[in-house]
């Protein structure tokens, strides 16, 4: 497989500085981006001490301008557009700041819009592209006290779908990963925030609300995500867009 220029968003930690980690390892070229500039740049640093190529740029995905700005500082066209950066907030809604619900969405799903429209004319004009955007379980189901985080994840699908017919006409596929819970500092707040919300110990939440559901009873590793991610952007999938791939555990199949 060609080596690629890929961009990821939230790359500074979790699911996106695993995911850049591993394809740097397999000769792709990494932009780092993440709201926290010294983030990035410790992963992109880690990647390059490994003999790996990787550069790193502040971008929040919630602005017109920061993203402008990235696209024009970062060294090599994007082949590959990896939108990974979230958050998450566990509350009632009727305890759920309308502000906070707004964030989710605007990094979660407006700034997946918001970035893939910015590079999709550089990709028509090389002729190549490939988008990755990382859903999640929560694309497909519903867990209480997450309504933001929820409802954009489930958008994220319906904007997959549409944006793969407005790209049929070219080399341009997108589509939309969906894990169940992966081990990442998100997560570990969630177990926290869970087990407040819930009524029950820390241990619990990760035994009976996040892994019970999953008939493999095991989080997803970074390494299977890439590996997907991989095939993704390879040319066995030249033909497969706007499609939902599902790494639950057989958690949906139930």
């Amino acid at each position: 497989m060609s080596t690629r220029t890929l961009l990821i968003t939230g790359a500074g930690s979790g699911i996106g500085a695993g995911i850049a980690d591993c394809l740097a390892a397999e000769g792709h070229h990494l932009i780092c981006t993440d709201l926290d500039r010294e983030a990035a740049e410790s992963v992109a640093a880690a990647i390059r001490a490994r003999g790996g190529s990787a550069e790193a740029h502040a971008l929040d995905v919630g602005s017109d301008e920061s993203v402008a700005a990235v696209l024009a500082a970062v060294s090599r066209p994007i082949e590959v557009l990896v939108n990974n950066a979230g958050l998450q907030h566990v509350a009632r809604l009727e305890d759920f700041p309308m502000a906070k619900w707004n964030l989710l969405v605007q990094v979660m799903l407006v700034g997946v819009a918001r970035l893939t429209q910015a590079v999709l004319p550089g990709m028509r004009e090389r002729g190549f592209g490939r988008i990755v955007n990382i859903g999640s379980i929560h694309s497909l189901v519903a867990s209480k006290y997450k309504s933001a985080y929820v409802s954009a994840k489930h958008g994220l699908l319906g904007f997959s779908k549409v944006i793969a017919l407005e790209t049929a006409d070219a080399d341009i596929t997108i589509n939309t990963v969906c894990p169940t819970y992966v081990k990442t500092p998100l997560v570990e707040k969630q177990i926290a925030d869970q087990a407040a919300q819930h009524g029950i110990p820390e241990t619990e939440v990760v035994r009976e609300i996040m892994l019970k559901p999953m008939p493999k009873g095991v989080f997803i590793s970074f390494e299977e995500l890439a590996g997907i991610t991989a095939f993704l952007i390879g040319p066995a999938a030249r033909n497969i867009t706007g499609q939902t791939i599902t790494v639950d555990g057989g958690w949906t199949v139930q």
